[in-house]
């Protein structure tokens, strides 16, 4: 049990130039703010299990460490996903866990539609080619026209539905797959709900946005995309874990899949030795999508914010363990 009185709000990691907003936000309620670089469980259970709320990154919040927090109220993560916490575990305690949805939606969906449209250009080809002083469009060949193709959304949260939006002018037929939309919504914005089977099959380009958990884990398997028929591009977002990467290159090499962009990967950061990175059909950036210097801002407001609600003894605003 707590020693004392004072309410304690636990930083476990994070990646940020400062944490002023939080400090401001957290110091400002009356709370003590301690800021930690966690790696492992045990640091962790060092560090906050007398905590009453704990913001992470990617500190591992498992089973055992939830077992040893005494008095912890909240658990919040830096992210829109929460597959470092087990949710499960911290529902069986009572402990709400917190993400922040909305704060780079619109970073996301603007870094996926400008891979798309680099992919379906052929922009590193082209650059590449420029650089090694060969000036012609030929490298590139063939690029196909990119109005009357099928896009294939795999999810439909705030992203996707956002690229959807944003692609609009560029006359595409959009495919949704999505167990947990009701396909009348889906067609009441204008596109075609499917299954993922039939979006595989029929897209031209698959992007995909999709949360990480057990059932989603290597859900875009060499038997799911084996059923491609359109030579499509794939494009991920969302989380590393939900493709097999060896299906990736097996499919690339012979040629089922045009090409390939990741801002994720199955291990952050990507090791050089991967084959992706040198693929040449391959295009990677270092999950980055979410990033714009509003949206870090946004973050960590948000995430102070929401500590503060629930120890002021509100609900959580965006729990994911309702």
């Amino acid at each position: 049990m707590k020693e004392d009185s004072v309410v304690k709000v636990v930083i476990t990691d994070h990646g940020y130039e400062h944490i002023n907003q939080e400090r401001k936000i957290i110091e400002g309620f009356g709370a003590e703010l301690a800021v930690h670089a966690c790696k492992t469980e045990q640091d962790v259970i060092d560090c906050a299990s007398n905590a009453d709320a704990i913001i992470c990154q990617f500190a591992p919040i498992t089973r055992h460490v939830i077992e040893q927090l005494n008095s912890c109220k909240v658990i919040i993560r830096y992210a829109v996903g929460v597959d470092n916490i087990d949710v499960i575990a911290a529902s069986e305690k009572g402990i709400p866990v917190c993400n922040v949805p909305d704060y780079g939606t619109e970073e996301v969906a603007l870094h996926t539609v400008s891979l798309i449209l680099s992919l379906v250009r052929k922009l590193p080809e082209l650059q590449s080619a420029c650089r090694a002083g060969k000036w012609t469009y030929k490298v590139a060949k063939p690029i196909h026209r990119l109005s009357g193709q099928t896009l294939g959304l795999v999810g439909f949260g705030r992203i996707p539905r956002m690229v959807a939006r944003m692609v609009e002018g560029f006359n595409l037929n959009i495919l949704v797959a999505d167990p947990y939309v009701q396909a009348n919504e889906i067609e009441q914005l204008g596109y075609t709900p499917t299954t993922l089977e039939e979006l595989i099959a029929q897209s031209d380009i698959i992007s995909l946005h999709v949360p990480l958990s057990k059932k989603t884990y290597h859900i875009i398997d060499y038997t799911m995309l084996i059923k491609a028929q359109k030579n499509p591009y794939l494009i991920n977002t969302s989380r590393g874990g939900i493709v097999d990467e060896q299906a990736l290159l097996r499919l690339l090499d012979t040629n089922i899949l045009a090409g390939v962009a990741l801002d994720v990967s199955e291990k952050e950061p990507i090791q050089l030795d991967n084959p992706l990175v040198t693929h040449e059909r391959v295009m990677i950036t270092p999950h980055s999508a979410w990033y714009s210097e509003e949206s870090i801002s946004a973050l960590q407001k948000s995430v102070a914010e929401e500590a503060v609600r629930v120890l002021s003894g509100n609900n959580p605003l965006h729990p994911v363990n309702r």
